[in-house]
């Protein structure tokens, strides 16, 4: 079965499992859920990422007017996810914790200060270069999370670096291997970690998201 017809083939079966549990999923959600799958389907071809991303958006966007209370519940225990995992990674001190709506970070320009940090954000556009990075400390956490989320993270030789990733809708790349999908996740940890004396930590975990990790050396 080719790409096409098996993803019509899976829009179908989720049209008749809605028919079946109709009592609580409306005609907007099938059609939510039909934008999600073509969504995943185009941004996988490669030839209309954007209008992928345009459905995904439109695809959300249906789900949160035709269950806002949903929404609202899994925002809070995303958030309270957050919170559990901050407590757990953060270092004894010099750890800084924001929660924002939407969060706009473009640390790939100018030289910036590295240091302990941790992220939530309903909509997120990451833009961070490690080699740009003066790192404060021996040991940082970066921790970025939240509801839908564009990461672009380019590393650096110069550190000792451990990524702990996790897209449950979405797609994450590392190098040149790309998996777009549910529930990806990646671990990794750079070859001269232990010999390093200055280590990060990036921790990102999204219900929806593009992650990009590259190898800046």
């Amino acid at each position: 079965m080719n790409d096409r017809n098996r993803l019509w083939a899976v829009a179908l079966i989720v049209v008749g499992i809605a028919m079946i549990v109709g009592n609580w999923m409306s005609f907007f959600t099938i059609v939510a859920l039909i934008l999600l799958i073509y969504g995943v389907y185009k941004i996988r071809q490669g030839e209309e990422v954007k209008t992928g991303y345009i459905l995904l958006g439109v695809g959300c966007g249906i789900i949160l007017l035709d269950h806002f209370v949903l929404v609202i519940m899994i925002c809070l225990i995303s958030l309270v996810i957050f919170y559990i995992k901050a407590k757990k990674s953060r270092p004894s001190q010099g750890y800084m914790q924001k929660q924002n709506f939407v969060s706009s970070i473009h640390w790939d320009r100018d030289p910036w200060a590295l240091r302990s940090v941790g992220m939530w954000h309903v909509l997120g556009e990451l833009d961070v270069d490690l080699s740009l990075a003066i790192v404060e400390g021996e040991e940082n956490i970066l921790m970025f999370q939240g509801i839908v989320g564009d990461l672009d993270l380019g590393l650096s030789e110069d550190y000792g670096i451990e990524i702990d990733a996790f897209v449950f809708f979405g797609r994450i790349g590392f190098g040149r291997d790309s998996e777009t999908g549910m529930m990806n996740r990646i671990h990794w940890r750079s070859p001269n970690y232990e010999q390093r004396e200055q280590k990060v930590k990036i921790i990102v975990s999204y219900l929806i998201g593009d992650v990009d990790i590259r190898l800046t050396y």
